[in-house]
């Protein structure tokens, strides 16, 4: 373990009213003493480091200028807010970070007054700061009093959709407001599309752009370092200054973009502006994700997320890899198909990297679309792909494709075109909480008229998939599979596609059959063996197909065993309710079946590692056989045999 930094001046900080007792030079030091903290404390429990480095000087500088926890100070998702944490009274809890009962790696409103808005998807911190800014003027009240509104939104955020829909809807309502601007020229991913291009044209304009005439003042204590770049002001748009943006056409008053690193231009701007502002205001910063830790400023995604590392080097302690990850398995084989098929083109949403598309993209750059956070649009994009005679591979983390459900459904289902959605993330996913997991996707595919869903239960399923969805042109088609490695199974050479609603038979046994719809397989052989003891021998298959379900290996299932009960990494409404549907119709519960549905419990599971996420869930092996034992009737008294 590393020595922790010595941080005399944090150490008296408390909570964020302490910072107004400091001087500039001493919020200077405090920030340098913030960051390596942040670093110090991350190398215990990994997490998300480089996007907390890069905000160390604007999370201190918002909190000694404004009065928070009344002022509503927004994180847009999240992944920055470290910092922000140690400095709001939870530096002592701060290396329990994304660990069971610890600290949350999002903000959380049920952790602390000072974390006003829940955060874990990306663009919703201008709509939140426009709701409190209103319910301000309303009258409203709630914890800690209402007073300004501060978002702090990326510039990977606001290439979506949400935050321009707030943006004009603020302008519209003219109610005072901030929204940062923290453009570091790299979300997760490297950033994408005009957006992107605009605001690099921004930063190589004017060093500063008055906010109107009242920041007047401001302009002479600010350096210029930014003004050998403006001999590349030319590339602007012709006609256009800086303060003529959109964001100025959107009713914002736009100031920047300035050092976010440079206290003494970022605390005498913010203070201008909290001081003078009638209205919105848009505070355009220009920052360095990593930002003073340079294994994490030369890493490629800039220490977006890291294991536990050793601070010196920078080096990540993970464990050995026993099997390969199914996000690689996926990334592979698609690759694979790809050269076989010139119609395969893969989608995703600003995540190439954990979707596995980054080997596709490096092979087959033409066809591999990253549409930056804008799940609706990719959605419909694949839409439209499809209908030109393409394959594309819509990828998205599960809980990611919640925001293009509409386009789902209108864009793709109505339509019945041949989009492939290679669903990530299916299930618990870990550290990264109930805002991450994949729980809803089943149910929210499943319902849709002519959709197929499938799960893999292992690697190599999960290859025969990807073959099966290629080959499927006959209406949408989605695959879901989980974070993490593989089982382990022999892969084969190429994935063959499977018969469509076809599942298949693991272990023939009798008295109950157990129905498997995914990667809890592996857990259902483990209780087998368990069971096996207690002279039981359960019927195990795998489902494959949640839709269309294999009808005929249910209900011969059914008619074969006292009793059958299904589970699946998802939430109610999804696989089991399907087959309980087909039960019910087929008339099986008149004839005593004994029936039942092991799925996601009816809450939002706080983050852990899987293992202990699953177990709050009561779906891991002994779950299981628990029951079994329970749903025939058999007490769990020693081992007791049936």
């Amino acid at each position: 373990m590393s020595a922790r930094p010595e941080t005399p001046l944090l150490d008296r900080v408390q909570s964020p009213a302490d910072l107004k007792k400091l001087s500039d030079a001493e919020l200077t030091q405090l920030a340098g003493e913030l960051r390596n903290e942040t670093i110090s404390a991350v190398s215990e429990t990994g997490g998300h480091l480089g996007a907390g480095l890069g905000v160390v000087e604007l999370t201190v500088a918002l909190h000694a200028i404004f009065d928070t926890p009344k002022d509503k100070l927004i994180w847009d998702v999240g992944h920055q807010c470290y910092p922000h944490k140690i400095l709001t009274g939870r530096r002592d809890r701060i290396r329990t970070l994304r660990q069971r009962d610890g600290l949350s790696g999002f903000t959380k409103r049920s952790e602390n007054i000072h974390d006003p808005f829940g955060a874990g998807h990306s663009s919703t911190s201008i709509s939140a700061a426009l709701g409190f800014a209103v319910a301000r003027d309303l009258g409203g009240s709630c914890e800690g009093g209402l007073g300004d509104a501060v978002a702090v939104i990326g510039d990977g955020a606001i290439s979506a959709g949400m935050a321009y829909e707030a943006m004009n809807n603020a302008g519209h309502l003219g109610k005072r407001l901030f929204v940062v601007l923290n453009d570091n020229e790299m979300s997760i991913a490297p950033p994408v599309g005009a957006m992107s291009n605009y605001l690099s044209r921004l930063y190589a304009g004017e060093p500063f752009q008055e906010l109107k005439a009242a920041a007047k003042g401001a302009v002479s204590l600010l350096p210029e370092p930014f003004r050998e770049g403006a001999k590349r002001a030319k590339e602007m748009l012709k006609g256009m200054t800086v303060g003529g943006t959109l964001f100025e056409e959107l009713g914002f008053s736009y100031v920047g973009p300035i050092d976010g690193h440079d206290m003494d231009q970022l605390l005498p701007v913010l203070r201008t502006i909290h001081q003078r502002a009638t209205g919105p205001v848009m505070l355009h910063i220009i920052t360095k994700k990593g930002k003073g830790y340079a294994p994490a400023e030369t890493a490629r995604d800039r220490g977006h997320a890291t294991a536990q590392f050793d601070v010196p080097t920078g080096k990540q302690r993970k464990a050995p890899s026993n099997a390969p990850s199914y996000t690689s398995v996926f990334g592979k084989a698609l690759v694979d198909e790809a050269a076989r098929d010139s119609r395969i083109c893969a989608v995703t949403a600003a995540m190439p990297d954990g979707t596995g598309l980054n080997l596709f993209a490096e092979r087959y750059p033409s066809r591999c679309f990253d549409v930056a956070i804008a799940e609706q649009h990719g959605v419909t994009f694949s839409a439209a792909l499809a209908a030109g005679g393409m394959k594309p591979f819509c990828t998205m983390y599960s809980t990611f494709l919640q925001r293009g459900y509409d386009q789902v459904v209108h864009d793709v289902a109505v339509q019945r075109l041949p989009v492939r959605f290679a669903i990530d993330r299916a299930g618990l996913v870990g550290a990264d909480g109930a805002t991450h997991a994949g729980s809803f996707d089943i149910a929210y595919m499943a319902n849709l008229p002519g959709m197929t869903v499938m799960a893999a239960a292992d690697e190599a399923e999960l290859m025969h998939m990807v073959a099966t969805a290629v080959a499927h042109d006959d209406g949408p088609i989605a695959f879901r599979y989980p974070r993490g490695e593989g089982v382990g199974v022999d892969l084969p050479e190429r994935g063959t596609p499977l018969e469509i609603g076809k599942g298949r038979m693991i272990q023939e046994g009798s008295r109950v059959a157990i129905l498997s719809f995914g990667t809890r397989l592996e857990e259902v052989r483990k209780a087998a063996e368990a069971l096996a003891a207690r002279g039981i021998t359960p019927t195990i298959a795998d489902a494959r197909f949640a839709k269309p379900l294999d009808e005929e290996m249910i209900l011969t299932l059914a008619a074969n065993h006292e009793a059958l009960i299904t589970i699946e990494e998802g939430a109610i409404g999804g696989f089991g309710s399907h087959v309980a549907q087909l039960l019910a119709e087929n008339g099986v519960f008149d004839t005593g079946l004994k029936y039942r549905s092991m799925v996601l419990p009816d809450t939002f599971i706080d983050h852990g590692s899987p293992t202990a996420m699953y177990a709050d869930a009561k779906m891991n092996a002994e779950h299981i056989e628990a029951k079994v034992l329970d749903t025939l009737g058999i007490a769990q008294i020693g081992s007791k045999r049936a």
